[in-house]
């Protein structure tokens, strides 16, 4: 059985503000270590889960956040940016179960460090009319390649999330919101024995391999700064609907791996820092 890894750090064990996930932060070094030793500790349920081997994605900011010497030797880890799939880069239809590490809510909603991909600079993003964020947009691209989301760690608002969209994940609160920047802890030993415990359930848990389609999606992107609509239309297939919103159509995963190269051309377009 082959599991995959995307790890996140807004939502890991302990860490509650940009200082603890932004590298230059008082705290992030230290952030470092919490998310490698959450990531360790889902690396350690999908083996007892029954894992054969496992592909880890470092999947936060500069994507260069865990620590290889520190991290399971038994997995693979995919490191640093840019990748063309982004957070779920190295993800195939040959992989049975994906699990997600330290993620959080997306824009708009209460939750620790909650945003959409890219700080404040993204205001919403519709799939097929229905807001979504990074829970939402990955579990809809594991599921056109067929392959089925077993479980999620992060804070109560990311868990409530995932769980609306597939009851069926196993999700793990490691913290509980008390607003963007503040959050009831779970003890460190306590999440980390719940994520061990959670993956391991998760991958043991025989799962309904979603249908694979080429079906065509539509996503919207409303973005704070109008001129980041104003160029992304030169790509082909993307049209702006007004001075701050993008529409496109395509099927998933090209569509994630698009909505990627909007990111890119967000970043090269602005220099805002994220959470303010």
């Amino acid at each position: 059985m082959k599991v995959y890894v995307s790890a996140d750090m807004e939502g890991v064990t302990g860490l509650v503000d940009a200082e603890d996930v932004q590298p230059g932060g008082r705290d992030y070094e230290r952030g470092r270590v919490m998310m490698t030793e959450d990531v360790n500790a889902a690396v350690r349920g999908a083996f007892a889960g029954g894992a054969s081997s496992v592909l880890v994605n470092d999947a936060h900011g500069p994507m260069r956040n865990l620590l290889p010497d520190q991290l399971d030797p038994r997995v693979t880890l995919i490191k640093g940016r840019p990748k063309p799939m982004g957070m779920i880069e190295g993800l195939t239809p040959g992989y049975d179960a994906v699990v997600c590490v330290g993620f959080h809510a997306r824009a708009g909603v209460l939750g620790v460090l909650s945003h959409s991909f890219m700080g404040h600079e993204i205001e919403d993003i519709w799939l097929d009319d229905r807001v979504v964020g990074e829970i939402g947009l990955l579990q809809a691209t594991a599921a056109a390649y067929g392959v089925p989301v077993a479980a999620l760690t992060g804070d109560d608002s990311a868990c409530a999330e995932m769980t609306e969209w597939d009851s069926s994940v196993t999700v793990v609160p490691v913290k509980f919101a008390k607003d963007r920047f503040a959050a009831q802890l779970v003890p460190v030993a306590e999440a980390r024995a719940a994520i061990e415990a959670g993956v391991e359930a998760a991958v043991r848990t025989p799962r309904t391999t979603p249908t694979v389609s080429r079906s065509a999606h539509r996503l919207a992107v409303r973005w704070q700064n109008a001129s980041i609509a104003s160029h992304l239309p030169a790509i082909p297939g993307v049209t702006r609907t007004d001075d701050r919103t993008v529409l496109v159509e395509a099927p998933m995963p090209d569509l994630y791996r698009l909505f990627n190269l909007f990111l890119r051309v967000a970043t090269a377009i602005t220099s805002n820092p994220p959470y303010c």
